[in-house]
């Protein structure tokens, strides 16, 4: 099981200090460039962007669009977002969630340029000797608290009518939930994979609800900032053509899986479990779909939702749609005044089209 820190690690509120980096940061950033840095992190829809950059990939595109990209892994994903906030980092990888509560949530208006997947039962919540969601009432929980552990968590308690106030929360590192879950008092965990393929080891253990259940809520994307994209165009051109090199064929790629399994501190076997839980958007006619889809606006109205009420969108926050989302019909859910996370096809399509 890897020990790194992963893309679902705990946070605090962007602060008023980075606030202001990432407004004034802005202006810099919007202009034409030639070099441009990406950030990513460990976690098993993210590994193409380093196997690219150590293959090779990242350099023939970045050349053929006349750029240079540096593709930067951080140990610490909330430092790849604050970075990429803060104006550091060109792009990064991120969830939907974190984009609106960080960058977003920061003035930082950001574009989704490739919708990369969506956990398919990655995430889950583990109960002991219990086989039914329901029974979770009353017990203490472990799980990385304001992650998408306990989006997760909020979703399924939806199911059988429980709301938080029928448990109390623990935060714990993702680093110590499963040893966490072999002591006698712990009965209750939310947490991803590896995690949960260790903890399911265990004969007490049952999974009750998995990301499955909520599909297409938990997405993993790769987001640059809109300014940069509107002035560099030939930039994200290369994100999608590297992105799309490199998953097209994953499924029969044996070198690149084993390459992504050492970097991710698994075997073959373990990548593959991961994978088998990914909804993984190899072809970009199917990430189009997804992101033009009715569907998307009604998820990423529940997320909001879910920011709202952990105060995660902002001091000044009034209400779910205190920060607007562009989706590519041009439609928006929130404020329109204070558009600051966007869904664009418009490079993806050219992959679909065979035009990069």
């Amino acid at each position: 099981m890897r020990d790194k820190i992963t893309r679902r690690s705990a946070r605090g509120i962007a602060t008023a200090v980075l606030l202001m980096l990432s407004l004034s940061s802005t202006a810099a950033l919007a202009a034409e460039k030639k070099a441009f840095k990406v950030g990513w992190s460990i976690y098993v829809g993210w590994m193409p962007w380093g196997y690219a950059s150590d293959a090779g990939i990242v350099k023939k595109w970045a050349d053929k669009y006349g750029i240079t990209i540096e593709v930067k892994q951080f140990n610490d994903y909330i430092e790849s977002i604050n970075q990429y906030t803060s104006g550091g980092i060109d792009a990064v990888t991120v969830t939907n969630m974190d984009a609106l509560s960080i960058p977003a949530a920061s003035g930082v208006d950001t574009t989704a340029v490739i919708v990369g997947d969506y956990s398919n039962g990655n995430d889950a919540v583990i109960l002991k000797n219990a086989d039914n969601l329901a029974a979770i009432k009353g017990r203490m929980v472990n799980l990385v608290e304001l992650s998408v552990s306990h989006y997760l968590l909020a979703r399924a308690l939806d199911t059988v009518g429980l709301g938080e106030a029928d448990l109390k929360l623990i935060n714990t590192s993702d680093a110590d939930i499963a040893s966490a879950f072999k002591t006698p008092e712990v009965t209750a965990v939310v947490t991803w994979k590896p995690i949960v393929s260790t903890i399911l080891e265990s004969p007490d253990a049952k999974k009750v609800f998995d990301s499955s259940q909520i599909p297409g809520e938990i997405i993993d994307l790769m987001v640059a900032n809109t300014e940069v994209v509107k002035d560099n165009p030939n930039f994200a051109k290369a994100l999608v053509g590297i992105w799309y090199e490199v998953v097209s064929n994953l499924a029969n790629d044996a070198a690149a899986k084993d390459a992504m399994a050492k970097a991710s501190a698994t075997d073959v076997k373990g990548f593959e479990e991961q994978l088998a839980t990914t909804k993984l958007f190899a072809d970009p006619k199917d990430a189009i779909a997804f992101a033009k889809s009715a569907d998307l606006k009604v998820k990423s109205e529940l997320v909001s939702k879910f920011l709202f009420e952990k105060s995660l969108l902002g001091t000044t926050a009034k209400g779910a749609g205190a920060i607007g989302i562009a989706f590519p019909d041009k439609s928006i859910f929130g404020a329109i005044d204070n558009v600051k996370f966007r869904y664009d096809t418009t490079y993806m399509e050219l992959a679909a089209d065979g035009k990069l």
